[in-house]
Formats: C-alpha cells, sequence, structure tokens
C-alpha cells in the first residue's frame, strides 16, 4: 500500500515536476540590497508599522517585515490555487526540494549548528513542552530552575515533572535588582545543583525585567559539574531563548546548551505561529516523543511496516505533525535571512545601543526606579522599570493616551512597566520616551 501511493504520487508530479518551485522562484524576490540594508530608515520602512505611534512593544509580537509577508502570501497563493500538488510537492517530497529541510537549514545556519538537529514547533511554549516532556525523567529526579523564569516555562517543568514522579525547585539568582552581578548568577546556579538534578531550566532574557544571563559562563560551570558525573547522571541545560534569539550575537550552539527553544515570531521577525527546539544529537537520542510527527520518513515506513521505528530517536521525531499553516511555516527562512542581509552583529550593536540609552536616561531621573541591570553583558533588548507614584498601568497608561508610546507591563507576580526599542526604532523615539517619563514627575 505504501508503495502504490508512493507510485501515484510521484506520477501525478511527474508531469508538473519542478512546476511549483519554478512558480515560486519566478515570483521571489529578494530583501532590500546592501546599500538599503545599511540604512536604518529603509530596514523600518520594510515594517507596515502605523506611524502614529511609538512601538516599544513589538517583542511581544513583530510585524512581519516585506520579504516575510510576500514569502507568505506567494506560498498562500500556490495553496489556493492548487492545494495538493503544492503540499505534496514542497513538504512530503525528496530532500532536495521539501521546504522542510531548507527552514531547519535556514536556522541552523543561523544558530550555527546542523538542520538535523532543528525540530520545528509553533512557539516558545510548544518547544518547552517538546522538551521536558521528552526527557527521561524518573522518580527521584530533580529539575531546577530559578524563580524568576515565565510561567510557560515553570508549567512546562510541572508538567513533566508531576506525570514522572520527579520534582521541581526554583532558587532566586539576586536579592536586591541593585545587587545581580554574572559572578553571583553563576554561582548560585552551580551551588544549588544537587546530587539528584538532572536539568537545569533557564531563561537566556528574563522578561520580568530584562536581565540577560551569562549562558556561555552558566555552561562552562556545568560543565565543571558534569566531569564529577557518569555520563547517565549529567545535568542537561535546557534554555528558554526567545528573547535573546534575533538580539543577540547567534552563536547559541557554541554556548555550551543542551536544548533551546524559542519562537520565531518576536524578535526573529518571523511568521506568527512558528518556532524551532535545537538539541543536541545525543540529547534528542535519548528523549522521546510526546506527539506524532509527519516530518520523519522512517517513523511513517516503520508504521507502514508493522515494526517499531529503527532509533535513536532524532530532531524530526519530534516536531508536531499534521496539516500546520503552511504558508507561515514555509516562510521562516525568510525571516532568518532578512537578518543575515542587515548583518546579526549590527542588529546586535542597534538594539543595545538603544536601550542602553534608555536605561541611562531613567537611571538619571531621580522619580524612576530601574530594575534592568545597566551593565552591558547583564541587558538585552528590553528596560523594565517604575515611577514613583504611579501604578505600572497608569505608566504605561499614560504613555499611550497622552503620547502614543506603546509600552506594555511585565505579567509577573512582581510587575513593573516595560519598553524596547528594536531595529524598528529611532533613539529619537528613544528620547522622546525618555521625555514622556521626565515629565511624570
Amino acid at each position: 500500500m505504501l508503495s502504490r501511493r508512493r507510485l501515484l504520487v510521484t506520477s501525478v508530479l511527474a508531469a508538473g515536476a519542478g512546476a511549483v518551485p519554478t512558480a515560486l522562484a519566478a515570483e521571489k524576490k529578494q530583501p532590500g540590497g546592501a546599500e538599503e540594508a545599511r540604512d536604518w530608515g529603509a530596514v523600518r520602512r520594510q515594517f507596515d508599522l502605523d506611524p502614529r505611534y511609538i512601538h516599544a512593544g513589538l517583542f511581544f509580537l513583530s510585524s512581519h517585515p516585506r520579504p516575510v509577508r510576500e514569502a507568505i502570501e506567494r506560498y498562500r497563493r500556490q495553496l489556493e490555487a492548487n492545494p495538493l500538488h503544492t503540499v505534496e510537492h514542497l513538504a512530503f517530497s525528496d530532500p532536495v526540494n521539501n521546504i522542510t529541510t531548507r527552514v531547519c537549514n535556514a536556522i541552523a545556519t543561523y544558530i550555527g549548528g546542523s538542520g538535523d538537529d532543528i525540530a520545528l514547533t509553533q512557539n516558545t511554549t510548544t518547544g518547552l513542552g517538546v522538551i521536558y516532556q521528552g526527557l527521561p525523567l524518573k522518580p527521584g529526579d530533580e529539575v531546577l530552575t530559578t524563580a524568576h523564569d515565565h510561567f510557560v516555562h515553570h508549567e512546562a517543568i510541572r508538567l513533566a515533572t508531576e506525570r514522572a514522579g520527579a520534582t521541581w525547585r526554583k532558587v532566586p539568582l539576586f536579592d536586591t535588582y541593585d545587587s545581580i552581578s554574572a559572578d553571583q548568577l553563576v554561582e548560585r546556579l552551580q551551588q544549588a545543583i544537587g546530587s539528584q538534578t538532572r536539568v537545569l531550566g533557564v531563561t537566556w532574557v528574563h522578561s520580568s525585567s530584562g536581565l540577560k544571563l551569562p549562558l556561555r559562563r552558566i555552561s562552562q560551570a556545568l560543565a565543571v559539574v558534569n566531569r564529577e558525573r557518569a555520563p547517565e547522571r549529567r545535568v542537561l541545560l535546557v534554555v528558554d531563548g526567545v528573547h535573546g534569539l534575533g538580539v543577540e550575537e547567534p552563536d547559541i550552539v557554541a554556548m555550551g546548551v543542551d536544548a533551546f527553544s524559542a519562537g520565531t515570531h518576536k524578535w526573529m521577525f518571523g511568521p506568527r505561529g512558528t518556532g524551532f527546539v535545537w538539541a543536541r544529537p545525543e540529547v534528542w537520542s535519548v528523549m522521546r516523543p510526546l506527539m506524532p510527527s509527519t516530518s520523519s520518513a522512517e517513523l511513517f515506513y516503520a508504521w507502514a511496516g508493522g515494526r517499531p521505528p529503527q532509533g535513536p530517536a532524532r530532531a524530526n521525531w519530534f516536531s508536531p505533525g499534521g496539516f500546520q499553516a503552511f504558508e507561515h511555516h514555509w516562510a521562516i527562512p525568510e525571516a532568518f535571512e532578512f537578518h543575515q542581509a542587515i548583518g546579526p552583529q549590527r542588529i546586535t550593536e542597534r538594539i543595545h545601543a538603544l536601550n542602553t540609552r534608555m536605561r541611562e536616561g531613567l537611571a538619571n531621573m531621580s522619580h524612576v526606579t530601574l530594575y534592568t541591570p545597566r551593565a552591558a553583558e547583564l541587558a538585552s533588548g528590553m528596560v523594565c522599570f517604575d515611577v514613583r507614584g504611579m501604578t505600572q498601568q497608569q505608566v504605561v497608561q499614560r504613555l499611550f493616551e497622552r503620547h502614543g508610546i506603546l509600552g506594555t507591563t511585565t505579567p509577573y507576580a512582581l510587575s513593573f512597566a516595560r519598553v524596547s526599542f528594536g531595529i524598528q526604532n529611532t533613539p529619537e523615539e528613544v528620547e522622546k520616551t525618555l521625555a514622556a517619563i521626565r515629565e511624570m514627575v
């Protein structure tokens, strides 16, 4: 039955082999040229942002830049014109024409790894669920995390440990916001690791305060701990990386983490509803898939042949299967290519410059309490603060109603006002935001 289906599909496609890719290639428009990529004004014009507002909350959900919008529309038109042909050819064809392979390779090129080690998901939340539910936790094992992580990271850990009969524990990384240091962060995590700890789950950039963890130093400290342990008892480093991806330098694989989850629809400007998990091959090999995947030929052939899959498990066994919003998933490469065209280092420098300007300006206001560290090594693309005599909701509301500045509040038990500036923003917008907060005295 499998052979007959393959024969039928091959025969149907044979007459038009290459027709879909050719049509797509003919329509594809490359991102702006080198000159355009060097001009921040031209970069801003790639986004259809409402010019009436200062968009200081785009980390929450990004507007699509022109190349991503056009790719989504291009694939949408192909799906509307011929859904069967388009999906069969792009999603279920040989590796040369397979669009999923292209998507994984585009992500891998950016983060410095292999496309074979990437599972595609819908967002960071799904990715964290894939990781924690997939890890071979058992009674007596412990997952260690911090008291500052997001709800979904804590929930992913809670659900997985409850199901496995394992335990989990949260530790504070600092006592007060004005006493944070990289040495203290690393030392506290290292000292908190116990004999039963099997996983250390952290967040690269905290949306609660704007704090950026020194991932490379944490992984190095963890390597020291693991040198004294048997391979099956080593502590794995799991990272929620969504607010570092697209802001910080993208050498994620080289940082020494074991598994990394991120959505692409925030700082990467990717299509909404897309994300990925990267993990080392030896980590994938001991994990258990959470749900059926349609990305692996081995899983399909094993099912058709009435046999177990031939292991070890690998990344594409973990991509949630079924029909997706194909036009969004297939347009992921354009987002990563957009970043590459501008230059990841230039993007990092631009975002840091804008947000450093914001932090320093707030630090000089006596009626403002700044929570984001001022040190560049501990800060990224967000700035969190309070204004004396006002709630965080009042601060954000006043910024919007009087000045058209779109800020946010942090969705945590202890909440702050928050602004964020990316490559869509300008130094002038930072100054206008500072002036608006200065008026709140």
